[in-house]
């Protein structure tokens, strides 16, 4: 037999350097993850230098995360095809590529398509990640300690590129926060020639290109639906019509999942119970993160007055949290307790910390009302966000694990862009709502306007509440995996054929 597993050596042994090749997929991973906020605190100077409207500065939001959460599934087949480490280095080599046509932007549509790009190669890239450090770490204890680390940077990278994005704002130019992924990834591309073994990709298997049209589409319509529902309203032709085609396309998608001789994405893969709750737990808690990572963001700049670098930081405490809760808890407990043990109270952790920030107002403390907030939510999703991620990734067929990992990471790349859009629009109508009760006197608007936003914001956070509730719920009913055992492999990657 040739070697048994992808991280041994041909000898049998463990690779002896699987934890310099974790280093690496986590340094792709925290750039890809980061990539879809450092440029929100970066967003007024980028409009100023290139002229971008109020209508249109969005699409250097939304270009990338349509991009990145409609083509994902794609990208994990093509994983499955190609490669690992290949798709692996292709994705990083492209995504540097991306970034610095990015940065050297001398128009908005030079930004909006680099950013497009970056969100086409971070789908090959992500999947093929996750599905390398899958097949690199069969030892449970190990693949505990591995999984932690990647759940600590999947769920902190966000937090991380808002501290990014204001420091080299702030000090440099908002270029950087495009030009700074360049030398990243030269490094993780060395690193990963030097480090990183994989197998070759499945021979003589085809791409499902019907499948990627249908399934893409049908993402990409809905994600879009949202993020245009909040400039248009829900009742707007154009926002009704991409959710019909939206629902029309996955349901084709998924009728043809069936029939298809090679599927984009296997359906036993989302018929197990597990692993559809571990999918859906993702999506729906961050639905409420990344909605809230914007209201913070304005919160911090625009109502309380902080510089980019000072809200950046604001983050930081969130970000350690998560680290904490990820690796020193959930990677610890995860091999002797049911991952759901972990899962529903990181996710009622978290809903407290919303809970608390309900009761900003427009003069209210940093410290004595949002640190706690941020710790109490960052220690819920490091509690939740590893066993999401490993359990979402145990038991399934090498030929399957870089589609598999495509899957959770759409999960949290939709999630987020259907959550930044409806919570924005919520908080928008909410305001504007506040604003007609109680604007009687122009003179009182500068005094107003604020106390409105603010309202806007909390009315908003009730919802993401609501919202990581019911993920709470969907993680205690659906996810019934018991804790691996201490003395037997995990059960994905499965051997290779006798040679």
């Amino acid at each position: 037999m040739s070697s048994a597993r992808t991280g041994e050596s041909p000898s049998g042994q463990a690779d002896p350097h699987r934890w310099w090749g974790l280093v690496v997929i986590a340094l792709a991973q925290l750039m890809v993850v980061l990539d879809a906020t450092i440029v929100n605190i970066a967003l007024p100077s980028a409009q100023r230098d290139l002229g971008m409207s109020d209508g249109n500065r969005q699409w250097v939001i939304t270009a990338y995360t349509l991009a990145f959460g409609g083509l994902l599934l794609l990208g994990g087949r093509i994983a499955d095809l190609v490669g690992r480490k290949r798709t692996f280095v292709i994705g990083l080599v492209g995504f540097a590529a991306a970034s610095a046509l990015g940065g050297a932007a001398q128009s908005q549509g030079m930004l909006f398509g680099a950013r497009a790009l970056q969100g086409v190669f971070a789908a090959v890239l992500a999947p093929s990640a996750l599905s390398l450090l899958t097949t690199t770490f069969t030892d449970p204890r190990e693949r505990g300690k591995a999984f932690g680390i990647y759940g600590a940077l999947a769920g902190s990278g966000s937090a991380i590129g808002f501290i990014v994005g204001g420091l080299l704002t702030e000090y440099l130019d908002w270029r950087w926060c495009l030009y700074v992924n360049v030398p990243i990834a030269v490094l993780a591309v060395f690193g990963a020639s030097a480090l990183l073994h994989d197998r070759p990709g499945t021979s003589g298997a085809r791409l499902d290109v019907p499948g990627a049209l249908l399934g893409c589409g049908g993402l990409v319509a809905i994600v879009y639906g949202f993020s245009e529902a909040q400039p248009r309203g829900w009742s707007d032709p154009l926002v009704l019509g991409l959710f019909a085609a939206g629902v029309v396309l996955l349901a084709t998608f998924v009728w043809w999942q069936n029939r298809a001789p090679s599927p984009l994405l296997p359906l036993h893969i989302v018929k197990e119970r597990n692993r559809a709750g571990s999918f859906l737990t993702m999506a729906l808690a961050t639905v409420a993160m990344f909605g809230l990572f914007l209201f913070l963001t304005y919160y911090l700049q625009i109502i309380l007055g902080y510089s980019p670098v000072r809200a950046g930081l604001g983050f930081l405490p969130l970000t350690l949290a998560i680290i904490v809760g990820s690796t020193q808890i959930s990677a610890r407990l995860l091999h002797r307790v049911a991952p759901r043990l972990l899962m529903v109270p990181g996710l009622l952790l978290a809903a407290c910390g919303l809970l608390l920030l309900t009761r900003i107002t427009v003069s209210s403390s940093y410290p004595t009302e949002i640190l706690p907030a941020l710790l109490l939510m960052g220690l819920g999703m490091g509690l939740t966000f590893m066993p999401v991620f490993a359990t979402a990734t145990s038991g399934v067929a090498a030929q399957d694990s870089g589609v598999t990992s495509a899957t959770v990471n759409t999960s949290q790349q939709v999630g987020g862009s259907i959550g930044t859009a409806l919570l924005n629009t919520i908080a928008t109508s909410s305001s504007a709502t506040y604003l007609a009760a109680h604007l009687h006197n122009p003179a009182q608007r500068a005094a107003v306007v604020p106390q409105a936003v603010v309202h806007g914001y909390t009315v908003a956070i009730w919802w993401a509440v609501g919202v990581m509730l019911l993920a709470a719920l969907v993680a205690g009913a659906l996810v019934t995996a018991k804790p691996p055992r201490h003395d037997v492999p995990a059960e994905s990657p499965v051997p290779e054929p006798v040679a």
